[in-house]
């Protein structure tokens, strides 16, 4: 995946300013695929001058006003053709599990106190998962659209379920040794 398609899918969602672009990426597309305002930014001119997307008219002075982008039919295939492309899974790169297995070499002292530290952020982040799937997802979504994004929350949760549980044990497994 890449932050232009992110960009692509997000306006063509509803078409933004960079502004709400980036405060949209923070509240949603940011829980899977991150990047700062910045990169956003530097894409969205990239984009534009592909003439994938375009800012749309305005009638205010240009000087101190946002650019509100919209997605063109060549942004529309690009996303399309994307979509459509095969890719394998990635492989894991957490910082905790390599931390962990320099760990094993140099000793756990403070392991435990960081294990816990991660254990309650993942706990923290299911919980406004779930908050997000009581207010947006209840009851069922019908619409192809709504059970795609649905889909994707519910991988969240299944992913932060998954690291729950293996904190959990980890953390037992260590005060255990």
């Amino acid at each position: 995946m890449s932050l232009p398609h992110a960009i692509l899918t997000a306006l063509l969602e509803k078409p933004s300013s960079g502004l709400e672009l980036t405060r949209r990426f923070d509240r949603s597309i940011g829980y899977f695929w991150s990047s700062t305002h910045q990169q956003i930014y530097r894409e969205l001119g990239k984009l534009e001058q592909a003439g994938r997307i375009r800012a749309l008219p305005t009638t205010a002075p240009a000087r101190g006003q946002k650019k509100e982008y919209e997605v063109l039919p060549a942004g529309r295939e690009e996303l399309a053709t994307w979509v459509a492309l095969p890719e394998d899974p990635r492989p894991v790169r957490d910082p905790l599990l390599l931390r962990m297995r320099a760990a094993a070499v140099v000793g756990v002292n403070g392991m435990g106190t960081e294990l816990r530290r991660h254990l309650a952020l993942h706990e923290s982040q299911l919980a406004e998962y779930r908050e997000i799937e009581a207010r947006d997802f209840t009851p069922a979504p019908e619409a192809d659209a709504d059970r795609l994004r649905h889909l994707v929350l519910r991988g969240g949760i299944d992913l932060e379920t998954f690291w729950i549980g293996w904190l959990t044990r980890a953390i037992g497994d260590l005060e255990a040794g």
